[in-house]
C-alpha cells in the first residue's frame, strides 16, 4: 500500500487554510535528497512556511512536496520528499498533525515524478492480482 502521509499533509494542509492560519512543516534535512537552504537548518531539521503567500508553485505531490521561495531575498527551488516530513501545524496555535517513522517510499525520479515502478514486492502483488487464475473465475452470470 502507499503511504498516507502525503494525503495527510495535503488534508492537513486545506484544513490550516481553511481556517486562515498559517501552515509550517517541520522537515528532517540529514538527507541528501532534500533541498533546503541549508544555512537555516538547525540540528537537522528546518521548519518551513507553507503559505501561499509564502511559496510559488507549491505542488503537494504523492513523493515529494515541490515550491519556490524567496529566503533573505535569494530565490530557491525547495525539494522534499515527503517522507521527510515531519510534521505539518498552525504557527498561530501549533495544531496540526506529526508524523512517526515509516517505511521509506522509493524515492522519485530527480524531476520529482512518482517512480517508474512500485517497490519489488508490490510490483510482484500487483502482476499475481492482475492475472487470473484458473480457480479464481467468478460466479457471475449474465441474465437478459
Amino acid at each position: 500500500m502507499t503511504s498516507t502521509r502525503p494525503y495527510l499533509i495535503r488534508a492537513i494542509y486545506e484544513w490550516i487554510l481553511d481556517n486562515q492560519m498559517t501552515p509550517h512543516i517541520l522537515v528532517d534535512s540529514q538527507h541528501e535528497q532534500v533541498v533546503i537552504p541549508k544555512q537555516y537548518e538547525q540540528d537537522g531539521k528546518i521548519v518551513l512556511n507553507m503559505s501561499p503567500s509564502a511559496t510559488q508553485a507549491l505542488t503537494l505531490g504523492d513523493y515529494a512536496i515541490t515550491f519556490d521561495a524567496r529566503f533573505s531575498g535569494t530565490p530557491m527551488q525547495v525539494y522534499i520528499p515527503t517522507q521527510y516530513v515531519l510534521a505539518i501545524y498552525t504557527k498561530e496555535n501549533g495544531q496540526g498533525m506529526m508524523f512517526t517513522e515509516e517505511e521509506h517510499n522509493p524515492s522519485p525520479d530527480p524531476d520529482g515524478s512518482a517512480p517508474e515502478t512500485p517497490p519489488s514486492s508490490s510490483a510482484h502483488t500487483a502482476k499475481k492480482l492482475s492475472q487470473p487464475s484458473p480457480s479464481n473465475k467468478g460466479h457471475l452470470k449474465v441474465i437478459k
